[in-house]
């Protein structure tokens, strides 16, 4: 079985070296790594071409956004099972695409997921908050909840049948697509009890209250385009558990 492993870069001088080792470091033999570059200005291709690493293909060249990028991934994919790690993320273990296709292979699947943890971007060993994804049913993506989208993998037949990330989006455009693969289609999936993914803090959907009014309204309007009642107020109830992450950040 092969895993097509894509990364979505734009200026990540300071992260993807971290990235592109751990998918080098991962004990599983048959990866194929996709870096899709948004035609970065500062030394990201430098960086990517002088780290030892993986990668099958890398494509830099203006794009959309992000999910432009990753749609170009997973058209260029040619693995059995399809990923994203983010360019400032990293794999918990070497041996986590190993566990994963250990359950393609032995269950008829067509997605997993697990858990991933925060770390601050100036100590990566401290964590900060646990999101453990063992509680998720798909009734919950009313409520603003959604498998974490980093430790998400997905048959690529799927995407072939169902579509691919919705362009429009600019921040849940991952949140439509697991309403519409998840509740709307129940693709069959199984939760993996371990952290898949290390996440550093700060990405685009959290650094400001204005990105998280985006992103709330753009959850309600994915919920809405398939079929699922929700409203900003109703949203309010996630943020309970977010507070429960980080005062409990080592809770499983």
């Amino acid at each position: 079985m092969k895993v097509s492993i894509i990364t979505v870069t734009y200026n990540s001088a300071a992260t993807i070296a971290d990235c592109i080792a751990s998918v080098n470091e991962q004990t599983y033999p048959d990866i194929e790594h996709l870096v899709i570059d948004g035609a970065s200005t500062d030394n990201t291709l430098e960086i990517i071409r002088n780290t030892p690493n993986r990668i099958s293909q890398l494509v830099s060249e203006p794009d959309k956004g992000i999910y432009d990028a990753m749609n170009k991934g997973i058209r260029l994919a040619t693995g059995d099972v399809i990923g994203i790690l983010n360019s400032d993320d990293f794999y918990t273990s070497n041996d986590v695409i190993t566990r994963i296709v250990s359950v393609f292979e032995k269950e008829p699947v067509d997605g997993v997921y697990g858990d991933i943890c925060f770390v601050k971007p100036e100590n990566l060993n401290k964590v900060v908050r646990y999101y453990s994804a063992s509680w998720f049913r798909p009734a919950l993506f009313r409520f603003g909840f959604m498998p974490p989208h980093p430790s998400v993998y997905i048959r690529r037949t799927c995407f072939q049948e169902l579509g691919l990330y919705k362009e429009d989006y600019r921040i849940a455009a991952d949140y439509e697509l697991l309403i519409r693969f998840l509740k709307v289609n129940r693709l069959k999936t199984r939760y993996l009890n371990f952290c898949v993914v290390t996440m550093r803090t700060g990405g685009d959907s959290t650094k400001n209250l204005k990105s998280n009014w985006i992103l709330n309204k753009e959850i309600v309007r994915g919920n809405r385009e398939n079929g699922i009642y929700t409203n900003m107020f109703i949203l309010m109830f996630k943020y309970v558990f977010k507070i429960s992450g980080v005062l409990f950040p080592n809770r499983k």
